[in-house]
């Protein structure tokens, strides 16, 4: 390691929301404690009731711990954010954590590219050292982008592994409470590509993932659906909100948790309407090609 490596780098604050998984989050904290870069880490704690904020307050005096007193999901990042005094924030789950100069290589590209609004890291899969099957949709991503662009130009991100402008995600309210939690990164990324930023993947850059026990999949999978079909009704034109949502009744799995998601769904389309603010063509026209792609991707099982 170089000296310029081993030293702290102070342009990125870790962000990390968590609930009830202290023994995952402390390893998590560890690890972070422990870069090279030495970055500041801020934790909203979602009302957990296992002793996670006391544990943190107890072994990590170095962390900026939140206690809102209740679980407000994805939204706990914009809280967090809001604390942050570093150009960049890197997201961080509790069951993620970022390998040694990663973070410092984000930096540098977002420094050297300002354009770029967040570059997502290459995800490795513990205990196995596999790639997660996302990258390959991250690294085989249709979209194209200028020649300058630092990676594959994405139309996404996925929050545990993506480090961002502060100031880009402030500027576009960070993720929407309607959404909570489950697929929340897909609303916001139209909104950054909708005001001209790009994002893209930046496979030098690294986060490790050893996927919680702690998870409830089938609920995930229920916000994830809704919130999928939200998103669609908020940002895509009519003929494309109706043939996604028709592909969707056709192809998910015909079960409860399905339902449920569409039952939630409908439920919530008085504010969705509301709020409904479709892209324009240009915007659109990336949209349908990462759908596609999303059709034929291993890493999907119940999204269009």
């Amino acid at each position: 390691m170089t000296d310029d490596a081993a030293r702290p780098d102070g342009r990125t604050t870790v962000v990390v929301i968590t609930r009830d998984r202290r023994p995952e989050l402390l390893r998590t904290l560890r690890t972070l404690r422990d870069l090279p870069e030495r970055p500041a880490v801020i934790v909203t704690d979602n009302g957990s009731r296992d002793g996670t904020a006391e544990a943190v307050a107890r072994d990590h005096p170095e962390v900026l711990l939140l206690r809102p007193g209740r679980n407000l999901g994805a939204i706990g990042r914009n809280l967090a954010v809001r604390y942050a005094r570093t150009p960049y924030v890197a997201f961080c789950d509790d069951d993620t954590w970022w390998e040694p100069g990663s973070l410092r290589r984000a930096a540098d590209v977002l420094d050297a590219h300002p354009r770029v609004a967040a570059v997502t890291a290459r995800i490795v899969v513990e205990p196995s050292g596999e790639e997660d099957p996302i990258v390959a949709e991250l690294r085989d991503s249709p979209l194209t982008g200028p020649d300058w662009l630092p990676g594959p130009a994405l139309g996404s991100f996925l929050a545990a592994a993506t480090v961002m402008r502060a100031d880009a995600f402030r500027a576009v309210g960070g993720f929407h409470p309607g959404l909570w939690l489950g697929g929340e990164e897909e609303l916001l990324a139209t909104d950054l590509l909708r005001r001209g930023h790009w994002l893209c993947y930046v496979p030098e850059i690294t986060i490790h993932h050893a996927a919680s026990p702690v998870r409830d999949s089938t609920h995930r999978r229920v916000l994830g659906l809704r919130n999928t079909l939200w998103f669609t009704w908020l940002r895509r034109p009519l003929p494309s909100a109706l043939r996604r949502t028709w592909y969707l009744l056709r192809t998910v799995p015909h079960d409860r948790a399905s339902a449920r998601a569409f039952a939630h769904a409908a439920a919530g389309l008085p504010w969705v309407l509301r709020q409904r603010d479709p892209v324009p063509p240009d915007l659109e026209a990336r949209l349908a090609l990462l759908e596609e792609a999303q059709r034929r991707s291993p890493a999907r099982r119940y999204v269009g």
